[in-house]
Formats: C-alpha cells, sequence, structure tokens
C-alpha cells in the first residue's frame, strides 16, 4: 500500500543507469572515495553528526571517519548508496532512533511528540556534479526498499522545503522529493522544516 509511489518511481521513473547498494564494508571504499572528493562532507562530518557521538566538536574529520567506519563494521550505520558503475554519488541515511538521536530541531520536536517511529531518515546527499539528476529520489526510494527487507515499519523524516532553502543546506532532503516517496505532512518543527511519515511493509 505506502510503497505504491515508491515502486512507481524506483520502476518505472528512476534513471535506468542508477542503481542501490547498502552501505557496509564492502561499499565502503566507495562511501569513502565520494566522501573524500566533497571535503569530508559539511567540514568534516563523514556523515557522523546524527548518531550519538555528532556531538562531539573536538572530533576532528578522521576522528568522524574512523566512528563512521567502525558504526559501519558493527552494522548501527545504515544507508542506501546510490551507484552509476563503480561510483558512488549520493546516498540516504536511515536508521533507528537510538542509532539517529540527534536530529534538527530536536526540542520542538520532542514537545509535540506523541510516539517514537521504527525509523529515522537522516542525512540525504549527493555530490557535486551529480545534482539535479534523480540521484536524491533514487537514494530515499532506495532507503524504503532496504527498511523493507530489514522488516519494515512507520519511518520518519524530517525535511525542509527545497522553495525556502538552498539545496547544499537540506541536510535531511526536499519536502518535496518525500511527498513524491508517499510521505504525508505529520507537523512543522522549524520555519520551513516537517515531521513526514509513511509505513513501510516488510519484504521477503
Amino acid at each position: 500500500m505506502v510503497l505504491a509511489n515508491q515502486r512507481r518511481y524506483r520502476d518505472g521513473m528512476a534513471p535506468a543507469n542508477l542503481s542501490i547498494r547498502p552501505l557496509d564494508e564492502s561499499t565502503w571504499p566507495a562511501f569513502a572515495a565520494l566522501v573524500e572528493r566533497n571535503n569530508g562532507i559539511f567540514g568534516g562530518c563523514w556523515c557522523i553528526a546524527f548518531h550519538p557521538e555528532g556531538g562531539d566538536k573536538n572530533a576532528t574529520a578522521d576522528d568522524n571517519r574512523a566512528r563512521k567506519l567502525a558504526r559501519v563494521r558493527a552494522g548501527t550505520a545504515h544507508a542506501a548508496l546510490v551507484f552509476r558503475g563503480p561510483d558512488c554519488l549520493g546516498w540516504c541515511q536511515f536508521g533507528s532512533p537510538s542509532e539517529l538521536p540527534r536530529i534538527k530541531n530536536r526540542t520542538a520536536y520532542e514537545k509535540g511528540q506523541q510516539s517514537s517511529p521504527d525509523w529515522r531518515v537522516g542525512c540525504c546527499y549527493v555530490g557535486k556534479g551529480h545534482r539535479r539528476q534523480g540521484v536524491a529520489t533514487t537514494a530515499l526510494a532506495g532507503a524504503l526498499d532496504l527498511i523493507g527487507a530489514l522488516g519494515g515499519g512507520t519511518v520518519e523524516g524530517y525535511p525542509e522545503s527545497a522553495t525556502a532553502v538552498p539545496a547544499g543546506f537540506l541536510f535531511n532532503g526536499a519536502l518535496s522529493t518525500y511527498e513524491r516517496l508517499g510521505f504525508t505532512r505529520s507537523r512543522k518543527i522549524g520555519k520551513h522544516r516537517w515531521v513526514v511519515s509513511t509505513v513501510v511493509e516488510p519484504r521477503a
């Protein structure tokens, strides 16, 4: 039911030259190469900011790299990586609330929170030179597929309106991308940020 829009994108609208692979030890080199080509992502974040240890302001880019790799090896860092051939072009990070507790506008979020989702969408990133090519939507659709393979459940995201925020600062992705894939708005937690959710059915 809830993956109808996602499947329609994957089966009919997604660019044919793009594919999804999960972040794990086998795809780490391609992921790391993308991060390194883009200066460590947002000043050396290495996509660690939404993890519990992301609040360490004294951490260096090397620290963040090591911590991200440790999480990948432990199976506590999840992402749908978008590939064109051997190259990783972008990703959509996802995880449980315990894996990704440090969301944007957290105080406003917790003030109106009534229940916890099974999964959260964290950082959505597309490397320079690959934007506006369907990578972000492919990544989010891929994340929903991977979540389905992991048992499914309620998925929340925290996107912003792309008409109000520059593309380079849409850390959680654009609201229109989520809505295109069947997410519905729940409540506003920032000037331009929304809580959106969908339910992903488990798949074999």
